[in-house]
């Protein structure tokens, strides 16, 4: 559920959010990204996804926010989970005043195609070789955690 602007504010002073992100693959083997358009991480290039509502089960909320993120609606049995990864922002949606604590699911899937995008959470979009990612400032290190190994 949406919540109002207070209740959201102390929610995010207070606690962690939990979410999904999405590693999208077309058929080349290039990763989905979406230039954002709100904070946190506003004008970097980012995976697509979303926060996961109070007493929403992971299976619907795959479905919303992938019909939401990418115009079209996926199942939850067509991702591979690639683990759980904590992102720390010092800004959040109301500005620089309230950091952001995600814990995020992230998910990777293979599309076909995609067609008409959203344009609420990313302006734009663009495919991505994960080469090309890693050695992008301008796509941001949360993205980049999910491509890199680890020790």
């Amino acid at each position: 559920m949406f919540l109002d602007k207070e209740t959201f504010s102390t929610v995010l002073k207070s606690t962690p959010l939990v979410a999904l992100d999405f590693i999208v693959l077309n058929p080349e083997g290039k990763v989905l990204l979406g230039k954002r358009l709100n904070r946190p991480a506003q004008g970097y290039w980012f995976v697509p996804g979303g926060r996961i509502f109070k007493n929403e089960a992971i299976a619907a909320a795959f479905a919303r926010l992938t019909l939401a993120e990418l115009g079209q609606e996926f199942v939850y049995s067509q991702a591979c989970l690639l683990g759980a990864y904590d992102h720390l922002y010092t800004d959040s949606v109301f500005g620089e005043g309230i950091s952001t604590h995600y814990v995020v699911l992230a998910h990777q899937f293979s599309v076909q195609q995609l067609d008409h995008l959203p344009v609420l959470q990313h302006d734009s979009y663009a495919w991505y070789e994960v080469e090309q990612l890693l050695a992008d400032e301008r796509v941001h290190p949360n993205t980049k955690a999910y491509f890199i190994k680890g020790p």
